[in-house]
């Protein structure tokens, strides 16, 4: 580590829906998040919505801000998050993950993963923002690998956040406030966070093992591995904390991890 840097932390976020982009409880958490930080270099996002074949990261000058969604309030529309990029982070990450090819990517920015949670985490839109894609033809093992390499940056004055949700099932959501969690997304996000607070890394990248459980949480995978570049970067020095946690509408966790 460079005299005079503090190793930042690592974050994984529970986004959910993107109406969290306005306020809410949710917004209050990752906004006291942010206020908690050293002020970072720059910020490398990992967003469970750039989901391509290949790895990519953003490598603009000023990443353009996606409405990836729709059906929601023009004010959500409306909103920009006008961060710089950061062709340095950009270069470095390529470094990083060698042999690994990662294209230079001019034709995202940042979606909603990204930008829904960073509006509250750091509204100014002042630290420069790079994205990286996840890869949809590999599995949880290549990723949390992957990851592995990006742990460097921690000591680089770079802010490694992810984004998604750790239980993430859109085709059962219960409707009203006050709906109750399927026992199978509650068993699931429980397991989780055991494994977390254990570092049993290898049962979270095998996670399928979980049967019915994870089938029904995680019906498709680009929510859930989010986490394991958070938890790849992982020091035994690090403090811990699950900073939200709540099962949102029957079958959505927002649960947040804090690491260092």
């Amino acid at each position: 580590m460079s005299a005079g840097l503090q190793t930042m932390p690592v974050i994984f976020f529970g986004h959910g829906s993107p109406m969290n982009a306005l306020g809410g409880e949710f917004a209050d958490a990752w906004r006291a998040i942010g206020a908690s930080l050293p002020r970072p270099k720059a910020i490398l996002s990992i967003s469970a919505h750039w989901f391509v074949p290949g790895t990519a990261v953003t490598a603009g000058p000023a990443p353009r801000t996606i409405h990836d969604f729709y059906g929601f309030p023009k004010s959500l529309f409306d909103m920009q998050y006008p961060a710089p990029g950061d062709p340095w982070l950009a270069r470095r990450v390529s470094e990083l993950l060698q042999p690994t090819g990662v294209r230079a990517a001019d034709d995202w920015g940042l979606d909603h993963g990204s930008w829904s949670v960073l509006v509250h985490a750091f509204p100014a839109a002042d630290v420069p923002v790079v994205q990286l894609s996840i890869d949809r033809n590999e599995g949880a093992a290549f990723h949390y690998s992957l990851a592995r390499k990006l742990g460097d940056l921690r000591d680089e004055a770079v802010l490694i956040i992810a984004s998604g949700n750790v239980v993430h099932n859109l085709r059962v959501l219960r409707t009203g406030a006050d709906a109750a969690p399927y026992d199978w997304a509650d068993r699931f996000n429980a397991w989780v966070k055991r494994c977390v607070r254990d570092a049993r890394h290898e049962e979270l990248i095998a996670y399928e093992a979980q049967g019915e459980d994870a089938a029904r949480s995680i019906p498709t995978p680009e929510h859930y591995l989010p986490l394991l570049y958070v938890l790849a970067t992982q020091r035994s020095t690090d403090s811990l904390s699950f900073f939200t946690d709540t099962l949102q509408l029957g079958s959505i966790s927002m649960l947040g991890v804090r690491l260092g």
